[in-house]
């Protein structure tokens, strides 16, 4: 069985935890059965754990049972970048193993219900978990709107980015966040709508900002060059821009021009959002009747 998952990105600025978008940026996982586990990656990430540790082989022998598995992955997602590159994975090796449902895999196994939701749902997804299950919302997205990313060649773990955050809020900026993230939704449903202050954050942001100091710079010049609203892409170091079709390329162009201005080794990519998720073919190594979700 084949499964391919889209990458995603998180937070959009005010929805910390909630909100994700998923991207048309892939990582496929083949699982076939074979006589011992076979492990093969191809792409990002190729090479660093060709054997039972790689988190789609954990993910499979879990979901088939046994390690009887030939286990194949392609992956277009740069690693530890905000991405959603883990979440994507797990989703795909659950699927592409037999699972039932890939989402509560997924989203117990990278810890983040909404980074999972975007990658099986597709689409701008809000996901919380409610009474021990993943709630997932697919909300209105305006189809104008494509996305640039800055990617840098520098890893940032989550967990890193987790340390740098604070373990309280102030009540002033619970709801600074709870406005900015009306603003979000209801302009990236109707693009006319949208304004550079719906991504404004008090969660997380600026706390991070430390640990890619040029960030803020970054963000700047993108929305200064022309995008709509711009924000940290996850725990980062990927920055997001959110732009109007026509401007896309333009400003990816200048986009990588900044990255370059400011000393940042990286790559500047044109997204488009994917709307359909997960999607699998075959049939599953573990055996038995399947639902893709």
């Amino acid at each position: 069985m084949r499964a391919r998952a889209p990458a995603s990105t998180a937070n959009l600025g005010p929805g910390f935890d909630v909100l994700a978008l998923a991207l048309a940026l892939y990582v496929e996982v083949e699982v076939e059965p074979a006589d011992r586990l076979i492990v093969r990656s191809e792409g990002e990430g190729a090479g660093t754990a060709d054997d039972a540790s790689h988190l789609a082989a954990r993910v499979a022998i879990d979901v088939a049972g046994h390690d009887h598995l030939a286990i194949t992955v392609r992956s277009e997602i740069p690693v530890a970048r905000g991405l959603g590159s883990s979440a994507a994975l797990a989703a795909a090796a659950a699927a592409a193993a037999g699972s039932r449902d890939p989402l509560a895999i997924a989203a117990r196994v990278d810890g983040h219900p909404e980074n999972a939701a975007a990658s099986v749902v597709g689409g701008l997804v809000a996901a919380t978990m409610a009474r021990g299950s993943v709630r997932a919302v697919k909300l209105p997205l305006d189809a104008s709107l494509v996305f640039v990313v800055l990617v840098p060649d520098r890893p940032l773990p989550t967990v890193r980015a987790r340390q740098a955050l604070p373990s309280m809020v102030s009540r002033s900026d619970a709801t600074f966040n709870l406005g900015r993230m009306a603003l979000l939704l209801t302009g990236l449903a109707d693009s006319s709508l949208l304004v550079r202050e719906a991504t404004e954050d008090r969660l997380h942001q600026d706390y991070r900002s430390p640990l890619f100091p040029e960030a803020p710079q970054l963000l700047a010049r993108l929305v200064a060059l022309g995008a709509r609203a711009a924000c940290w892409s996850g725990a980062g170091p990927s920055l997001l821009a959110i732009c109007d079709a026509g401007e896309g390329e333009r400003l990816r162009s200048a986009g990588q021009e900044a990255m370059d201005d400011l000393g940042v080794a990286g790559r500047a990519m044109l997204l488009e959002a994917d709307r359909e998720g997960i999607i699998v073919a075959g049939e599953p190594a573990a055996g038995g009747p399947h639902r893709a979700r």
